[in-house]
């Protein structure tokens, strides 16, 4: 299966990195081929090889028609067709000979070599030597096509720098990216890809970020700015400390993502696999039963029956559709990366053309996750100083942004310390030399006998001083721009329904599901409430479900939904290892991109299917009961398959996402007990 091989080269590929992958096809090497379609010809072709299988072929085809125009006796005219065939397919021979060493009995090479020596056996000379000529040329095409995909995909993945100029010792020293230490500053030139991630000592250069996330517009990139390996430094020079060995950086995880996708196959991938494996033998009875049965029950001669099954075996050849459905899938994937979408495999592909149900999580995937304090209330008797004074105290030691727009509002760090202990799913509770603070949801003030506190269409942070409310502080994130459009676009997709899971309360799920225009929404869930609503979603649907999330409190339910949908993941570990399907912005449009991407892909899969299957039973037909020739089953094997690999190639060129604005990558964020 050329299509698998393509993707098993890429997996190759990655030996330079130091990662070694257990192929699932790896035994097809072994015995020449893959077994699987029977084509024996399951690599590409070098350009040496390409050049001399040409000459081969073109010294077969004048020698066959000197013979053929020649006039010779019938025995030099014999050894010359026989010396023809053996140059355009002593190839074909060997390897059939080679696969049924192995076992492999029905493979391509066996039905060709089949058909061209029954022509020689009845007399058929020239049409035994064109059988192997334009066989070869198919090939020859074919792997041509392949070829070009796989460059296609490779140049989706330029994303690696071979070199990386280290600052050692008071010199520029080149190395390879795998050998700089975390913490080693590396100069990066105008033009150049960064090799690792880092942080930016000093310098300032727009960063060409297309190859990471499909976002055209140069992202600036200045002093303390966190840098991405495989982004490319467009017009200054930067020094990088290294804050990820090359193993942990972006590329890497970008790369072997996009190589772990052959191992995951779709239903279709394998129904296609197991249906190759008890068709050719079928097509292989049949022909004998078309040779044997019409001659005994006194229909025709054997010769030209004979002849008929030739024919039919010719044109049963399977090649087209289990080269074109993974070389379609990968297309698919291809052309999502293009687009910044990584998808992990054509499981999850095929998957995405099914979605019925949209659940998102709030937080850093609708909202911009950028927090500032936006109203201080304070309790009857309370200054507003003394509510942000203790409030500061408590989330002092805390890195979320609710905790960061808080401590941005008191304008500094408190002087008064305290033992913090985070509460999960409520807040935190700070103990200090006068008393304790508490500060979190009205989950959190309830469990210390505060109750009756009113919900606001805010986050709210909640607090407490030894057991007496001191007030509330509302903190306001705003939605990212565009998402009313994106939940139109992901219902024109086919997205049926579309639903928030918050941990906020309901007064802030209900109106920001207004303003962005979700059909429904759950509030006030912890990560394993969503878990729940979102198994309740899924009960009983046919269609399936994704999440979208931000990858890092969202990992159980990224992993529990048919497909988790990380949104500006690039980043995050916890995004690449939970989701199926990698935004590499965080843009909520590319998510419908992504499943018309998906659609289109199964749509050409299921054309090849109906086109090869469709054709080749016509012409099976043709062969039986017209005065179908062995020429016309040539072309017709040749033709279905060369039309079902240009076909599956338009899977490259996926529908791109209709954005707006700058890609913008989002922060993944610890979970909150108020969002």
């Amino acid at each position: 299966m050329k299509g698998v091989m393509v993707m098993e080269e890429l997996h190759k590929t990655g030996h330079e990195e130091g990662h070694s992958h257990e192929h699932e096809h790896e035994h097809e090497h072994e015995h020449g081929g893959c077994h699987c379609c029977g084509c024996g010809h399951g690599h590409s072709h070098g350009e040496g090889d390409v050049k001399g299988t040409l000459i081969q072929l073109c010294a077969s085809l004048a020698l066959a028609l000197a013979v053929g125009f020649a006039p010779l006796p019938q025995y030099a005219r014999l050894a010359g067709f026989a010396a023809a065939y053996l140059l355009a397919g002593w190839r074909v021979l060997l390897a059939s000979v080679r696969n049924i060493s192995h076992g492999e009995l029905f493979d391509e090479n066996f039905l060709m070599s089949i058909a061209s020596l029954g022509a020689f056996a009845i007399g058929e000379t020239a049409e035994a030597v064109a059988v192997m000529i334009f066989y070869g040329i198919g090939e020859m095409l074919q792997d041509s096509a392949v070829a070009k995909s796989k460059r296609n995909i490779e140049s989706l993945m330029d994303l690696r720098s071979d070199r990386a100029n280290v600052l050692r010792g008071g010199r520029i020293v080149a190395t390879a990216p795998e050998d700089v230490r975390v913490g080693e500053v590396i100069a990066v030139r105008p033009g150049e890809k960064i090799p690792l991630d880092g942080v930016v000592l000093s310098g300032v250069s727009f960063l060409d970020t297309r190859a990471l996330t499909g976002e055209s517009v140069p992202r600036r990139a200045a002093q303390n700015d966190e840098v991405l390996s495989g982004s490319v430094s467009t017009d200054g020079a930067l020094e990088i400390r290294v804050t990820k060995p090359f193993s942990e950086s972006t590329v890497a995880k970008i790369l072997e993502l996009v190589r772990g996708a052959a191992s995951k196959k779709s239903v279709t991938e394998k129904f296609i696999t197991k249906f190759a494996r008890w068709y050719t033998p079928s097509v292989v009875a049949l022909a004998v039963m078309v040779a044997l049965l019409p001659p005994l029950a006194g229909y025709g001669s054997f010769s030209s029956w004979f002849y008929k099954a030739l024919s039919f075996l010719i044109i049963s050849c399977p090649c087209a559709l289990v080269l074109s459905i993974p070389l379609s899938f990968f297309g698919g994937i291809g052309g999502a990366a293009r687009n910044g979408i990584l998808i992990k495999g054509s499981s999850y592909l095929e998957a995405m053309s099914k979605i019925g149900i949209v659940a998102f999580d709030k937080t850093g995937t609708l909202t911009r996750g950028i927090f500032k304090v936006a109203e201080l209330l304070p309790a009857e008797g309370v200054a507003k100083e003394e509510l942000l004074r203790r409030a500061a105290i408590a989330e002092a030691r805390s890195n979320h942004p609710i905790a960061k727009s808080i401590m941005a509002a008191f304008g500094g760090e408190p002087q008064e310390k305290a033992e913090t202990r985070e509460i999960a799913g409520k807040g935190v509770e700070a103990r200090t030399k006068d008393g304790v603070i508490h500060a979190g949801n009205a989950r959190l003030m309830k469990s210390i006998g505060v109750d009756g506190l009113k919900e606001y269409a805010k986050s709210a942070v909640h607090v407490a001083f030894n057991g007496k409310y001191l007030g509330t502080l509302l903190i306001a994130d705003e939605l990212k721009p565009g998402i009313r459009a994106a939940m139109n676009e992901l219902r024109a997709a086919g997205a049926s329904r579309l639903v928030m899971l918050t941990g906020d309360n309901a007064a802030i799920a209900a109106e920001t599901a207004a303003e962005a225009g979700i059909d429904e929404f759950r509030a006030e869930l912890l990560p394993h409430d969503k878990m729940a609503e979102l198994e309740l979603l899924m009960a009983g649907e046919e269609k399936k479900a994704a999440f979208v999330g931000d990858g890092i409190n969202d990992a159980p339910v990224l992993t529990r939904a048919d497909i988790g949908i990380a949104m500006g993941g690039i980043g995050s570990d916890a995004a690449i290892e939970a989701a199926d399907v990698v935004i590499m912005t965080d843009e909520i449009e590319k998510v419908a991109a992504a499943i018309r991407i998906a659609v289109k892909t199964k749509r050409i899969v299921w054309e090849n299917i109906v086109m090869a299957l469709g054709f080749k039973i016509a012409v099976m037909l043709l062969a039986i009961f017209a005065d179908a020739s062995v020429w016309l089953a040539i072309f017709a094997d040749v033709g279905v398959a060369l039309l079902a690999v240009a076909n599956a190639l338009r899977a490259l060129k996926a529908p791109s996402a209709r954005t707006e604005g700058e890609g913008r990558r989002s922060r993944g964020i610890e979970a909150c007990p108020t969002a």
